[in-house]
């Protein structure tokens, strides 16, 4: 046990201590709510430790490696690159270990308690700490969120040995690059995986079941990032049923039903990941459970116990460190009697860092058409963003969709959906338009800096009016 003082009941214990667990510690603590923290690891969870930090830092790797190998078209010579994995899973580490010391002292300097123990709810609302020396301890708060966060999906036959089979967890261990690479699932997370092993060397294969990688995604931004993936030597196969495995001396072959079988070093498994509410003994609890393991939750994310929350991976929202921040944030005003809006789901933000870069907010052009909307759309390419050809990247595509008004004209903006150069990193004055349910016409005024890559978006929304400069 860490950090716990003699006095054992605070206003509120969040058990979990990722990203929507310790925003909820700082969020409350920064308004003066004495909090408990139960952690079975530590603080940060999956997205700093095994998820969003390391693999977003590791593509940043690929991002300078594939920047050396071409910097010869700029001019500047240089011999081939060559990959330290060494130091390149060093400096992984290194990140992660700065965030995760900011963050413990900053639980500290806000006066949170962290237990280390995994945390159980009872039917009278305390919380057994429980430890891995066998030692327990109970805390009791007038009010309690769980934050338990989720764990990867696994698939039968395909036993996690950490040397070939590998989910997200032991990616991150890696202690070489291997040579030949199956990522069995073509979402967000396997696409990441994809990208980045392919950049810095590896032969990679994605195995999908589903009709089209990124499913969710605008069909016009899958186009481009899997033109990408052929352009690089990814090999996407969907529609693909993976039906076992037969290891082998340094590898495996992967069964695959009507096509020959795939000889790989490594196989990483990426179709999801499940909530971790077993761990949390609710049975007997009044807190209700679904048959995928998500907890129960209303739209304020109260469960059916009076006084217990539910937030992040344990519930069935979008699996995003931000959506559990939005979470958190939205039951600690509830606890101090403010306004507490509902998160809108289906306007959150979605980043998506394989290359190219894949952002996007709100409707796709056909789930605004199965919505019922008549739509307006407009595609901007890359190749005549001036920033884009300086920095000598001009793959993608900047989406709008819009609502048609009745005379024709585009009315509001229902999604823009993006593709391209650090569009993460642009998608914050899409997500906000969208969100404020804005007008065509009344962004479509607003200047967009020159040079910027930030011009494709405002000549996007400016050929929906009718004219439009460049496009």
């Amino acid at each position: 046990m860490s950090d716990a003082p003699p006095d054992t009941h605070f206003d509120l214990i969040v058990i979990g201590g990722g990203p929507a667990g310790y925003a909820a510690a700082l969020y409350g603590s920064a308004a003066g709510l004495n909090i408990a923290v139960v952690e079975m690891d530590k603080v940060g969870g999956t997205c700093l430790h095994r998820g969003c930090i390391p693999a977003k830092e590791l593509l940043e790797t690929a991002h300078v490696f594939r920047t050396v190998g071409h910097a010869s078209q700029f001019g500047v010579e240089s011999s081939a690159p060559t990959l330290d994995f060494t130091t390149t899973m060093a400096r992984k580490q290194q990140v992660v270990d700065t965030l995760f010391n900011g963050l413990s002292g900053l639980l500290k300097n806000r006066k949170v308690t962290v237990f280390n123990g995994t945390g159980t709810l009872q039917a009278d609302r305390s919380v057994l700490v429980s430890t891995p020396e066998g030692e327990s301890t109970t805390v009791t708060g007038d009010s309690v969120i769980l934050a338990a966060g989720s764990v990867p999906r696994t698939i039968p036959g395909f036993d996690v040995d950490g040397r070939v089979v590998l989910t997200s967890d032991e990616v991150f261990e890696l202690d070489a690059l291997p040579r030949k690479v199956a990522v069995i699932g073509g979402g967000a997370i396997g696409c990441e995986f994809a990208s980045m092993l392919s950049d810095l060397g590896s032969e990679v294969t994605i195995l999908e079941a589903l009709p089209q990688i990124l499913p969710g995604v605008d069909k016009d931004v899958v186009n481009v990032v899997r033109r990408s993936f052929k352009g690089r030597g990814i090999d996407v196969r969907t529609g693909t049923k993976v039906l076992g495995q037969t290891p082998g001396s340094t590898g495996t072959t992967i069964e695959l039903e009507g096509q020959d079988p795939l000889n790989v070093d490594a196989v990483i498994v990426s179709i999801g990941r499940r909530p971790l509410s077993d761990s949390l003994g609710l049975l007997g609890t009044g807190v209700v459970v679904d048959q995928r393991g998500f907890v129960e939750v209303d739209e304020l994310c109260r469960t059916a116990v009076d006084g217990v929350w539910a937030v992040g991976d344990l519930i069935a929202t979008p699996g995003l460190a931000h959506v559990g921040y939005a979470e958190a944030i939205l039951v600690i005003k509830q606890l101090l009697g403010e306004e507490a809006i509902p998160v809108d789901y289906g306007r959150v933000a979605w980043c998506i860092y394989c290359q190219p870069e894949v952002a996007f907010a709100g409707l796709s052009e056909q789930a605004a058409i199965d919505a019922g909307y008549e739509v307006k759309t407009t595609k901007h390419r890359w190749g005549g963003n001036s920033r884009a050809l300086i920095i000598g990247d001009t793959e993608g595509v900047v989406k709008i969709i819009a609502e048609k008004r009745p005379d024709g004209t585009a009315g509001q903006l229902l999604g823009v959906h993006m593709a391209g150069p650090w569009v993460t990193e642009q998608l914050g004055q899409a997500y906000l338009a969208v969100n404020w349910e804005a007008t065509i016409d009344e962004i479509a005024p607003f200047i967009q800096p020159h040079p910027s890559l930030s011009e494709s978006f405002g000549e996007a929304v400016l050929s929906l009016t009718g004219r439009s400069l460049n496009s």
